[in-house]
C-alpha cells in the first residue's frame, strides 16, 4: 500500500498542498480529481519523485520511502505523462527498451522480449520500426504506457490520460487502465473528466485550489 502523510508543498509562498494524507491499497484504482490549478499535476509529480515536498512522509509496504531520492524510483512508480514525452529520434521499440537496458541493465534480448510482449498486449504490433511523428496521438499514448510498464513499476501514474483523445480511444484507455487492474497494478489517475475517473476508479480524491 502506498501512504502519504502531512503532504505540504509551496511554490513562491503559494500552498499547493496542505498535510494531505492519502492510501492506495495494493491494486486498486486512485484518481484524483479537481479544477485546473488545485495540485492534481504537483501532487502526480511529488509521488513520482520529479518534485520534492517541503515536509510529510511517503511509505509503500509499510516502509518510509522519499521518491525524489529513491535510485530505484523508476522500478517503483512509473509515470506516462500527458504530452507522452517519447523521445523523437527513437524507434517505438528503442523507446521502449532504453530504460530497461540503461537503468535496470537488462540485456538486450530481455528487454525486446518484454518490450514485445506489452506491445502486442497493448495492440501496438507492427508499430514497432515507426517513430513518434508516425503514430497518432491514441498510439502514442499506448507507447507512453508500455514504455511505463516496460520497468515494472509497483504503481503507475497517469497524468490526464484522456485529454487529448476522441471518445473512442478514451475508451481504450479505460479498458487499458482496467486490464491492468486485473494483473494487481495499483494505479494513480489525475484527470479533469469525472465520468472517466467513475468508470475506472476504486476511490476517487478530490483536490480543491488553497485560498490564500
Amino acid at each position: 500500500m502506498l501512504e502519504l502523510k502531512n503532504i505540504k508543498k509551496q511554490f513562491d509562498g503559494r500552498t499547493i498542498l496542505d498535510n494531505l494524507n492519502l492510501q492506495v491499497p495494493d491494486g486498486q484504482i486512485l484518481a484524483i480529481v479537481g479544477p485546473s490549478g488545485a495540485g492534481k499535476t504537483t501532487l502526480l509529480r511529488c509521488i513520482s519523485g520529479l518534485e520534492t515536498v517541503d515536509s510529510g512522509e511517503f511509505s509503500l509496504d509499510g516502509q518510509v520511502f522519499d521518491p525524489a531520492e529513491n535510485r530505484d524510483n523508476d522500478k517503483v512508480i512509473g509515470v506516462v505523462f500527458q504530452d507522452f514525452q517519447l523521445f523523437p529520434n527513437l524507434t517505438v521499440k528503442a523507446n521502449i527498451t532504453l530504460a530497461p537496458e540503461l537503468v535496470l541493465k537488462q540485456d538486450k534480448q530481455t528487454a525486446d522480449e518484454t518490450a514485445q510482449r506489452l506491445i502486442d498486449q497493448l495492440n501496438l504490433s507492427g508499430k514497432e520500426d515507426l517513430y513518434p511523428y508516425q503514430l497518432s496521438g491514441g498510439q502514442k499514448q499506448r507507447v507512453a504506457i508500455v514504455r511505463a510498464l516496460a520497468m515494472n513499476p509497483k504503481i503507475l501514474c497517469y497524468d490526464e490520460p484522456t485529454s487529448a483523445l476522441d471518445p473512442d480511444l478514451r475508451q481504450t484507455v479505460e479498458d487499458i487502465i482496467l486490464g491492468l487492474k486485473q494483473t494487481k497494478m495499483t494505479q494513480i489517475v489525475v484527470t479533469h473528466d469525472m465520468e472517466f475517473a467513475e468508470h475506472v476508479a476504486d476511490q476517487i480524491m478530490r483536490v480543491e485550489p488553497i485560498k490564500a
